[in-house]
Order: C-alpha cells, then structure tokens, then sequence
C-alpha cells in the first residue's frame, strides 16, 4: 500500500463494501466501516453465483463458507413453460477444479458470512452511522459521522449501492438509476429433491426459473415486464406471484405455485441500471459497486463485479506507488467490464421486453460469459 494510504473509511456494508474491508486489511490498511443500517441487514431471497462470483469468493477466503451454508452445482437447464428440454447451458469450473461452476444462497446468509470476516479481519465496522460532511484537504480526507464524531482519513471509499449518498456528494450532476420495464418476484420454498441445479422455464413474456440455495431450500425467481414503475402493496404479493405462474404448465412449477403462502419470502423489485460515466474517484474519494454501476440480474453478475471492485481496487493500491495512480490503474481494469455487464444486462431485458431476436439475446449472453470467464 502507498505510504499515503494507511487509514481508510468505507461508506456502506454491503458485499461491496464488506469485501473491500476484507481485501485492504489483508494489506494492512487501517479500515472503518460505517453502515447506516443499525441492524447490519440484508434484505431479499436466494441470489444466483455464477463460476466468477465463486472465483472472487474463493479470493476473499469464503469460498468454503458458502459450499458448506449454500449450494453449488453444474449447468442450467432451460426448458419451455410446459417443460419441454430447450437447452442445457454449461457452467466452466472457474474457482477450483473440485468446486461446480455455479451456485446460489440466501442473501443474508451470505451477508452474514461476509460480516464475520469482516470483523475477523480487524476491521472497526460502526452501524447506524453515516457521515454528514466530506471534505478534502492536502493532507487526506477530513469526515463528519451522524453520530457527532470526525476523521481524517488517507481514502474514502463509497459503497453505498444504488441510491448512493457519496456518488451525490461528488457528482450532484450525475444520471439518476434507470427503470427499464422489467420487474424480478423472488421467493423461498422447500427444494424437492428433483431441484438439484438451476432450472428456468421459458414462458411467452414472462420467464421463471428455481435454484437451491441449500440441501432443504430452493429460490423462485419470476422476471415480469411492466411498463411503470408504480408501487404494488405487499399485501399483494403472493395474490399476484400465483397468478404470473398459471401459464407455467411444467409440473415443477405447478408444484411451486401450490407450495407458495405467506411466508415464503416473497420480495418484489423493479429492475434499475445505472453506469456512471469516468471517472469514478475525485481526489482520494472513489466509488466501488452498485454506487458506481448498478445492473439488472441478466446476467447474474451484480454481485460479481461489485465484489471483484474490491479486489482490483486492494490489489491496484498495493501495487502503485499512489492513490491517484492506484485509483486510476483500479478503474481503467473496471470500466470494460463493468459496462459490458450493465449494458448486456439491460439489452438482455429490451430483448425480452419487445418479443426480439432469440439469436442476439443467445448471442449476448454467450459474449458475455466468455468476458466474464477471463481474469478480471
């Protein structure tokens, strides 16, 4: 690490934000975190790992924490909405040899993995905090905390998702996250035990698919076009879920819709993107994750390329001789593929959204693997 780059605040404790605690540590950087969140949590169902998410995982060192509370197999079987064989997608082996190429887990399970070694790691993680002013001097990074206390620091690093406070203070000018006319419905159910990998029916406008999140569960995801943005009530969740699912004649999916009840988890999410234009650090703040760009779950990847933000940033400033080039060197190795995942992602949905070329959307999806199976 530059000599200049010794103490250093994280805004936000999500997998981004976690993760670059883990990896700056393991350099000896002095971390903070601070998350505004007073109970740490992570909302939401099951999410999908593909093999690079398992890389990155395996470069963290909870790689064995997620096969032992998670679920990891090979290939993704796609068929119609009846349950006709369309397809078997093949998922590369890219963490370890012994490990399959594709995964899923709770979402807070996987939070509270990253959480534990967060905190192993040493890092001093501060909840129900945010920070209230940023201001930069020669000397480092001076910050004021809604808790009434102030630091100086060598690096900020904003990992504060989507609707992020600290791309607002940088870039006040800055796009807005997008909707792009698609919605995603998840939900928890018991895995039976013919759900032994990824499974995804192919309806007319509407796609749904099952992945084990471990050896008793599954998760359900249903991607849904909708042409507003507009509020739908909880209390109609499971109302509405069930019926997305009646064409789905499949009887996996038959057993799914009479398994749903209250309390199968179900979360609704409009779909948002957002790529924020070079660069994406002013002076010693820099942006990492969803606060930088956020995408769609076409591809599987949000998570993914979050995470690996925090080893590429960690890995740049070890090996630069300052913060300004270790910042620059982290976001020249990001940008592509950073914008590859968020701009396939969101043409991906179009495709879908419009009834388009099957062959540009098998098209993309296979470019995108491809960039996304080389080292990052």
């Amino acid at each position: 690490m530059p000599v200049s780059c010794k103490r250093i605040l994280i805004i936000g404790g999500g997998f981004s934000g976690m993760a670059a605690a883990i990896e700056l540590r393991k350099r000896g950087a002095a971390i903070d975190v601070v998350e505004i969140d007073p109970g740490w949590r992570t909302y939401g169902a099951g999410i999908t790992l593909g093999a690079p998410t398992l890389r990155a995982l395996d470069t963290l060192g909870v790689l064995d924490e997620f096969l032992q509370h998670g679920y990891a197999s090979d290939e993704t079987e796609l068929l119609s909405s009846a349950g006709h064989p369309i397809a078997r997608l093949p998922t590369p082996r890219l963490a370890r040899s012994d490990v399959p190429g594709a995964g899923a887990i709770m979402r807070p399970v996987l939070a509270r993995i990253l959480a534990q070694v967060t905190l192993r790691s040493g890092a001093e993680v501060r909840l129900g905090v945010t920070f209230k002013t940023i201001a930069q001097t020669d000397a480092g990074v001076d910050v004021t905390f809604s808790d009434g206390t102030r630091g100086t620091y060598d690096l900020v690093v904003g990992a504060d998702g989507l609707y992020s406070k600290t791309r607002s203070i940088l870039y006040p000018a800055a796009p807005a996250p997008r909707y792009t006319g698609q919605c995603v419905w998840r939900a928890v159910l018991p895995r039976p035990p013919e759900v032994s990998k990824a499974i995804m029916w192919l309806g007319a406008k509407v796609k749904a698919g099952v992945n084990p999140v471990s050896r008793e569960e599954m998760y359900l995801f249903v991607t849904e076009d909708r042409p507003s943005n507009d509020r739908v009530d909880p209390a109609d969740f499971l109302k509405l879920l069930k019926a997305l699912i009646v064409p789905f004649t499949a009887p996996v999916m038959q057993m799914v819709r009479e398994s749903l009840n209250e309390a199968s988890q179900i979360v609704y999410r409009p779909l948002e993107a957002l790529l924020l234009p070079r660069p994406w650090s002013q002076g010693r703040v820099a942006l990492i994750g969803d606060a930088a760009h956020a995408t769609t779950p076409h591809l599987a990847s949000g998570a993914c390329i979050g995470i690996e933000d925090a080893i590429v940033l960690a890995q740049e400033l070890e090996r630069c001789d300052s913060i300004t080039d270790g910042l620059a060197a982290f976001e020249a190795r990001r940008w592509e593929r950073c914008r590859m995942v968020v701009e396939n992602s969101v043409r991906l949905g179009e495709i879908e959204i419009s009834g388009g070329s099957p062959e540009e959307h098998g098209q993309i999806m296979h470019q995108s693997m491809t960039a996304l199976a080389a080292p990052i």
